[in-house]
């Protein structure tokens, strides 16, 4: 008989959570103005709002951070995570940042003009939000397959090649700085890209002279994924794979608190020293001297250690089959997401589960709300309220996909968190007939408004 799976990991510390009654928690919405965002965390069951930062760091880590050096300027711990960063992904040059978005702005400050075009693959909400805070335009050339949710494709995280070239072609080479690979695509749904897909969009960065960026918040997964589904890379480890990935990148960003597995940091990395020159008075300016850069010594050695663990296989495989557990669960009662399951969390399709919800009152959100006041846990909107207005508009923009998306923390839940998870959402989806109405906004920010924004009852 063959043995059944088990974690690659045993606990030793524990936190507790607590339950609560849908009369609390139908209160508690109401006063956060049905953003859930605003929730109080001690008001949350299970809370799959992101994986940002909200994993269970090893004993290694925890030791590494014992061992931080946190003086000013050279600290030890800066070159240790200096090295890792070279050993693993290859690259010479690197910054530090307290986060992702913190590297994003570091870097776009140095790059990005007004009127510039940043062709890629589903920028995500800080990542396009830099962009159009610049006056700069985020252009999405996904592949048409990501928009359809019930299609099994391996890599729905690539880009339409033949659709960036077009843009490549269309515009002169100085109003293009760089073409954004995000690994996985976090937008369509946690969804790879293929090495492939990756050596495609490198070959045509050449041919126009177009640098590549890669946004490698969950490069480790997307290697897993190319690991797992790529012809010709099941015998290659992930480090292997990893290192491969970066070297047709020309400079890349990562927010640390996904598979790096820490609570705060991030950095950014550069082939060219030029570049690098370039963004060290912006990363001085605005997080801090370039040898700590907005993190303690303690953050930057749980952050190298973090990049090696995230790397192996063995952790990689348990943390994916958590995912795909819970969408073999919510199989076993018809509720869809996008298919395959990704590589972080699960995309619940809010437009099939509340069909009749209004495009205007927000399908995705009012299922997130849904859910918290069925089970007290907490999702996150990726659908009208993240795509924002259009900047010169003003309209509403509505994606082709409105998606709740169940981010699950690494090392953190059970598979009998996830059953709750699944048997809420059925409860859900079993009263789908009556949920009718959404909600509308009362309050909102002129940019990255799924933050902070207020909301009403649609009447």
């Amino acid at each position: 008989m063959e043995l059944p799976f088990a974690e690659s990991y045993r606990i030793k510390a524990v936190e507790a959570i607590k339950r609560s009654t849908r009369i609390e928690r139908e209160q508690w919405i109401k006063e956060a103005n049905y953003n859930l965002f605003a929730l109080k965390s001690d008001y949350v069951f299970i809370d799959l709002l992101t994986d940002s930062g909200t994993g269970a760091m090893s004993d290694r880590q925890w030791s590494a951070m014992m061992l931080g050096d946190e003086s000013y300027a050279g600290a030890r711990s800066y070159y240790n995570l200096k090295d890792t960063v070279k050993e693993i992904l290859g690259f010479n040059y690197f910054l530090p940042a307290h986060q992702g978005r913190a590297a994003e702005n570091i870097l776009f400050s140095a790059i990005i003009r007004k009127g510039n075009i940043l062709p890629g693959n589903s920028h995500f909400d800080t990542t396009k939000g830099h962009i159009e805070f610049r006056q700069a335009v985020a252009l999405d050339c996904t592949i048409e397959e990501a928009n359809h949710t019930q299609l099994e494709v391996p890599f729905k995280g690539n880009v339409d090649v033949v659709k960036l070239e077009k843009v490549l072609k269309h515009y002169p080479r100085e109003k293009i700085p760089a073409v954004v690979l995000t690994v996985t695509n976090n937008t369509a749904g946690g969804q790879p890209v293929s090495m492939e897909n990756i050596k495609a969009v490198a070959a045509l960065c050449n041919k126009y002279g177009v640098l590549l960026l890669i946004d490698a918040a969950r490069f480790a997964e997307n290697a897993y994924f190319i690991k797992t589904r790529e012809p010709g890379y099941a015998d290659k480890s992930i480090k292997e794979i990893v290192r491969e990935m970066f070297s047709y990148a020309d400079m890349m960003t990562m927010s640390a608190k996904k598979d790096a597995i820490v609570n705060i940091g991030g950095f950014m990395a550069f082939r060219s020293e030029e570049l690098w020159k370039s963004c060290k008075k912006f990363c001085i300016m605005n997080e801090g001297f370039i040898t700590y850069g907005g993190m303690s010594g303690r953050d930057m050695n749980a952050l190298a250690v973090g990049l090696d663990e995230s790397t192996e296989f063995d952790y990689l495989e348990t943390r994916i089959r958590q995912v795909e557990y819970l969408g073999l669960r919510l199989d076993e009662y018809s509720i869809p997401y996008q298919r395959p399951a990704g590589g972080h969390a699960i995309f619940v399709d809010a437009k099939q589960v509340l069909p009749n919800v209004p495009r205007e009152e927000f399908i995705a959100q009012t299922l997130g709300i849904e859910l918290y006041m069925e089970a007290g846990i907490r999702g996150v909107e990726v659908g009208a309220l993240l795509a924002d207005r259009d900047p010169t508009t003003r309209e509403n923009r509505y994606p082709a996909l409105e998606l709740l998306r169940l981010a699950i923390p690494r090392r953190t839940y059970t598979n009998n968190h996830m059953d709750v998870v699944a048997v809420a959402l059925k409860n859900v989806y079993d009263r789908r007939d009556k949920i009718t109405k959404g909600y509308s906004i009362t309050y909102e920010e002129p940019i990255m408004r799924h933050f902070t924004v207020e909301l009403e009852r649609s009447e």
